[in-house]
């Protein structure tokens, strides 16, 4: 299955009105199911998630932290990495700065801004966090929380060749139309499992990341 999920969208997002819509309905509080064991996480998948159920049995879910860069020009964009070549897990990916939670971190949020500076070098003086979306499960045994960030124009990059190849910006209103939240499928281990895909330019932005973006879009835009 191959088809676009249709809605209408706004072609364009002002950045005024995106920060507002989500600082009215995001919060600080952290989901139990980040840490709680007993709750396996979802994915908006029923493929995945029965993938994630079969994971959780076999190992703990590990908890992990990404920021959402939204940066806020006139018309907002996301910033997004793609992830060194040379990795083991999901090289050449397109993803968001992040990572495992760190003990040491003092917060979700806190390992979120410390990955961003790690990966890219975006300075904590720029990010202006707003609020943690739901948790989301992946079929590789991950429950990510995803920090959403206001981020001032005029910062620096400094890319960590270690994890991250490139960093790139593509229009927030590109990534919010539900017309380009394409819906693929594969086999994982046995199981037909679905998952969004937004292609944009040479970039195939698809899985945990589109898969976050989509729970993004529902969190600020449907009622």
């Amino acid at each position: 299955m191959n088809e676009p999920i249709v809605r209408t969208a706004p072609a364009t997002i002002n950045a005024a009105d995106f920060f507002e819509r989500a600082r009215s309905r995001l919060r600080f509080d952290v989901p139990p199911a980040l840490h709680n064991q007993d709750i396996v996480p979802t994915s908006g998948d029923a493929g995945t998630d029965r993938m994630l159920e079969i994971v959780a049995r076999e190992q703990p879910i590990r908890a992990a932290a990404v920021l959402i860069p939204v940066v806020a020009h006139p018309e907002p964009t996301v910033l997004l990495t793609l992830r060194a070549s040379h990795l083991s897990d999901h090289a050449g990916q397109i993803a968001f700065p992040g990572g495992k939670i760190d003990p040491a971190d003092a917060s979700p949020r806190d390992a979120a801004l410390r990955e961003a500076w790690e990966e890219v070098g975006l300075d904590r003086n720029f990010i202006d966090p707003i609020g943690y979306l739901d948790v989301y499960g992946t079929a590789f045994g991950f429950r990510i929380l995803p920090t959403l960030a206001r981020v001032s124009p005029g910062f620096a990059l400094n890319l960590s060749r270690d994890e991250v190849d490139d960093a790139f910006e593509v229009p927030l209103a590109f990534l919010m139309n539900p017309l380009n939240h394409q819906l693929h499928s594969k086999e994982f281990r046995g199981m037909e499992r679905f998952y969004y895909a937004m292609p944009y330019g040479g970039y195939y932005i698809w899985g945990a990341t589109a898969g976050i973006l989509r729970l993004l879009y529902e969190r600020i835009f449907l009622p």
